[in-house]
């Protein structure tokens, strides 16, 4: 059997540097993905524009995930926006990444770590002995048991926790989810907007169209057209939890895209759309988040409140994609304001030798909405890495892992941490964000 210090399941934006980081830290590591490659949303779901890293001229998350952006952006060629302009919509300050150019970094940096990557892999099971975590891979080869000191689940939907016997929370109505894809062979200004408008609501009433097919109420069409249909569709009802659920939801987004093309080659200009691409697998804005320690609720994110045990910034406005598709409800922040994360909203409330980072971290649906994004999934990704490497080496829990020493760690590697309230005196190596 197989023995590490940590596992982390899940190669995705925060399954990556949670890997390397406690790598680094000198912890045998060993990185479980199930698909191909790595990167998870973005190479995957091809949803290729992390952000946000920066906040009112700022920045305010850096660290492994930013590195790896910020090179293939210069790899690529590419340039990154100007992040001092507060006045451009926030999706504009995210950063367009060339999708199979960062996941062949990412597989570079993994492998460079020294931590041992497993492709094509997921757990069969998960059981805690008190002492260390019994794990059972399932690869092409069979099931494989894994002994782990400490686990960092970065699965996105909290696979290792439901396996292990722990609470997970859903809510009643989730955020749809999406299928990319990206079309060509039109000119949207020579179309008849009018036209293609009274077109498309006719075909809603008659059920060739779903009204959450392009994502949004009134005429939809026109901008659904203009940007190619990128990460527009929207797929109500989604359940990426189980296995179940997924497969359902695959089937409706290729449902969907079968259903969207058939319906515009029908339209006067649109006759030779084409279909140039479609992402390999569905994106899941929201499945299920943790029982933790600490829930962060949307007031707590919208108050920028920092907390005691707080371990990274985030930045996004509350986004909460309506649950019947009908568009999107945002709540901005106030000028100055930079939300952060605990340390206790990423550790599980019934067992402290794990810790959870990305999308799944103890949140109700209206922080979730905005500490599910890449950016803030990457720190709190190498953060939960650090945790489960130093509480290995320590032989503790994470939530004994001091917060000065966890910080110092964090900075060591690039990040940017909160600066603590006060009173918590023993964290002084930190860097400051604005209105943290």
């Amino acid at each position: 059997m197989r023995t590490y210090d940590v596992v982390v399941m899940g190669g995705g934006p925060s399954g990556v540097p949670a890997a390397v980081q406690a790598a680094r830290l000198g912890a045998r590591t060993l990185l479980v993905e199930k698909n191909a490659g790595l990167g998870g949303t973005a190479t995957g779901a091809n949803i290729a524009f992390p952000g946000l890293f920066h906040a009112w001229g700022e920045q305010v998350i850096a660290g492994i995930g930013w590195e790896l952006v910020r090179r293939t952006v210069e790899l690529s060629g590419d340039e990154l926006p100007d992040f001092r302009d507060d006045e451009r919509p926030h999706w504009q300050r995210q950063v367009r990444v060339n999708a199979p150019l960062y996941g062949a970094l990412l597989l570079e940096e993994v492998q460079g770590s020294g931590a041992d990557l497993r492709l094509h892999t997921m757990a069969a099971s998960a059981r805690w002995t008190g002492e260390a975590w019994e794990l059972r891979l399932c690869g092409k080869d069979g099931l494989e048991p894994v002994t782990a000191r400490r686990l960092v689940d970065c699965t996105g939907d909290a696979d290792m926790i439901g396996l292990a016997g722990l609470e997970r929370r859903r809510n009643p109505a989730r955020q749809p989810g999406t299928i990319d894809i990206r079309l060509s062979g039109y000119d949207v200004d020579a179309l008849d907007h009018d036209e293609l408008d009274r077109r498309h609501a006719r075909a809603v009433e008659s059920g060739a169209l779903l009204p959450s097919d392009l994502g949004s109420l009134g005429r939809p069409l026109v901008p659904f057209l203009a940007k190619g249909g990128e990460n527009a569709i929207h797929l109500v009802g989604i359940e990426g939890a189980t296995t179940e659920g997924r497969t359902a939801g695959e089937l409706a987004g290729g449902a969907a895209v079968l259903r969207i093309f058939r319906f515009l080659r029908t339209l006067p200009g649109l006759e030779g759309v084409r279909l140039d691409f479609r992402a390999s697998e569905v994106g899941v804005r929201e499945s299920v988040t943790i029982a933790a320690r600490r829930t962060v609720t949307g007031r707590d994110y919208l108050a920028g409140r920092t907390w005691a045990d707080s371990v990274c910034n985030s930045f996004y406005p509350i986004d909460i994609h309506r649950p019947d598709g009908s568009g999107i409800d945002k709540t901005h922040l106030r000028p100055g304001v930079v939300p952060t994360v605990p340390r206790d909203a990423m550790v599980p409330a019934g067992n402290p030798y794990a810790v959870v980072a990305g999308r799944c971290v103890g949140s109700d649906q209206a922080a979730n909405s905005a500490l599910r994004v890449q950016a803030t999934a990457m720190a709190t990704g190498q953060a939960a890495g650090a945790l489960a490497a130093l509480a290995a080496d320590g032989d503790t829990d994470v939530v004994a892992v001091p917060m000065a020493a966890l910080h110092r760690e964090l900075v060591r590697h690039g990040a940017i941490v909160p600066t603590l309230p006060a009173g918590n005196t023993g964290n002084t190596t930190t860097a400051t964000a604005p209105g943290a």
